[in-house]
């Protein structure tokens, strides 16, 4: 870093910043890029640790991985990195065949997705998610394009707003589609792709089972984050859709384990 020596506040700031993109930091690239000592790196590390925002680990420290059970709203979350999410929208897109099958899971990424497919010729939609079906549902009108054929699962609505239980698990194991396109409320290389909902994951698996492909979406942010249910290793996708604020460890070990990793360019939202 270049300039006068940043402030205590200013470099934990900016410590925590890069913690949170790349999953990880080591001291001796904060001391080359902070321009300060050793010893005030480790300092500053040893605050963030106690007040929870990092883990230390042996030479510098790493995201924190608490497993979450809390599933927000579908409201809550549609304001959250809403550039990331149209950039990542745009290029899963991209992903869809005209005339083909396409399933949609619940999810404000995955929703991003169907505001995109409403002119795709021939296009079939199976969904779970209450918003999704609201967006391609007919419109009645004799005069408007006809849009997608659109199959909902039924089923119980969660806080997410995604139809999840028996009822929709009979329902998609009884398809087949081309392509699932899948948000997540978490990525990580342990726990895989993950939510907090105990029976969204078991639909989710339902609707991969019934897949020829999955595609997971999932902006940055999502790296590190683990919800209490796994639905899919990373070894399971054939496409990860992420934009570019994702970080050099995510990109490595997402390129290591899924089929294609595809990353949107966010300043062409």
């Amino acid at each position: 870093m270049t300039g006068s020596v940043p402030l205590a506040s200013q470099r934990r700031e900016l410590i925590l910043d890069i913690v949170r993109r790349e999953g990880a930091v080591r001291v001796a690239a904060l001391v080359e890029q902070l321009g300060v000592s050793d010893m005030t790196v480790r300092r500053d590390l040893d605050v963030l640790a106690r007040a929870g925002s990092v883990e230390k680990v042996h030479g510098g420290a790493v995201r924190t991985s608490t497993t979450t059970a809390d599933e927000p709203l579908f409201e809550t979350k549609s304001g959250l990195q809403s550039t990331a999410k149209a950039a990542v929208a745009k290029a899963a897109a991209d992903l869809v065949k005209p005339g083909g099958v396409v399933a949609i899971s619940g999810g404000t990424t995955a929703f991003a997705v169907a505001q995109r497919l409403k002119d795709v010729p021939g296009l079939t939609v199976v969904t779970n998610s209450l918003p999704v079906a609201e967006l391609l549902r007919p419109s009645g009108s004799a005069t408007g394009p006809a849009g997608p054929t659109l199959l909902v699962t039924g089923g119980s609505p969660t806080k997410s707003a995604s139809l999840v239980g028996p009822l929709a698990d009979q329902a998609i194991r009884s398809l087949q589609v081309d392509l699932l396109i899948v948000g997540a409320h978490g990525v990580s290389e342990r726990a895989g792709v993950t939510t907090p909902n105990l029976a969204e994951a078991e639909t989710n698996r339902a609707l991969i089972s019934a897949a020829r492909q999955l595609a997971v979406v999932a902006d940055h942010s999502k790296w590190g984050i683990v919800g209490l249910s796994r639905f899919a290793e990373l070894s399971e996708i054939d496409y990860f859709v992420s934009d570019d604020g994702l970080g050099s460890q995510a990109r490595t070990v997402l390129g290591e384990h899924v089929g294609q990793l595809i990353l949107a360019d966010s300043r062409g939202a």
